[in-house]
């Protein structure tokens, strides 16, 4: 099996319908590139204009919300990702982590949320500069990746892989 490199850009809460065409140069740069995936995830504001300027990359969606809808202002649904244009979601960005009190458990309900929507996902892991100082980095990663893996693979009657 071959490995194929993926770039992902993550706008976070940057950019606007001006850097539009950015992201169509980068599109088209992408054809010197063929071995190589390119994504680009910007704010959900743009998902839809940005699958609408690109057709080589992928695009994706910051986040998304455990639940398929209901009254969680502000967040939005993989579904709704999905009927934008996205092709992935990103969950367990450390910030969130941090400031939101995402869990390990919250982090695989969205990354099941994701793929129960035809999204592919991204699922962020790493340890705080406290985890890392106090030699925890290899642990804390571990059971954020058991956390959000075992039981999808588990589920779809996989084995985890060393």
């Amino acid at each position: 099996m071959s490995i194929r490199p993926y770039i992902v850009g993550n706008w976070k809460m940057n950019g606007s319908r001006a850097l539009l065409a950015e992201a169509r140069a980068i599109d088209r740069a992408t054809a010197r590139y063929p071995g190589v995936s390119v994504a680009l995830a910007p704010p959900f504001t743009l998902i839809a204009a940005l699958r609408e300027a690109v057709s080589a990359i992928g695009v994706g969606g910051q986040d998304c919300h455990a639940e398929a809808k209901g009254a969680f202002t502000g967040e939005v649904s993989a579904a709704q990702l999905k009927d934008a244009g996205a092709d992935f979601a990103i969950v367990g960005h450390s910030e969130r982590r941090a400031a939101h009190g995402e869990t390990d458990a919250m982090v695989k309900a969205k990354s099941e949320a994701a793929l129960d929507s035809g999204l592919g996902v991204i699922v962020c892991v790493g340890e705080t500069l406290a985890e890392r100082d106090g030699g925890q980095a290899e642990a804390v990663v571990a059971r954020q990746l058991d956390g959000a893996f075992l039981p999808i693979v588990a589920a779809a009657g996989g084995e985890p892989v060393d």
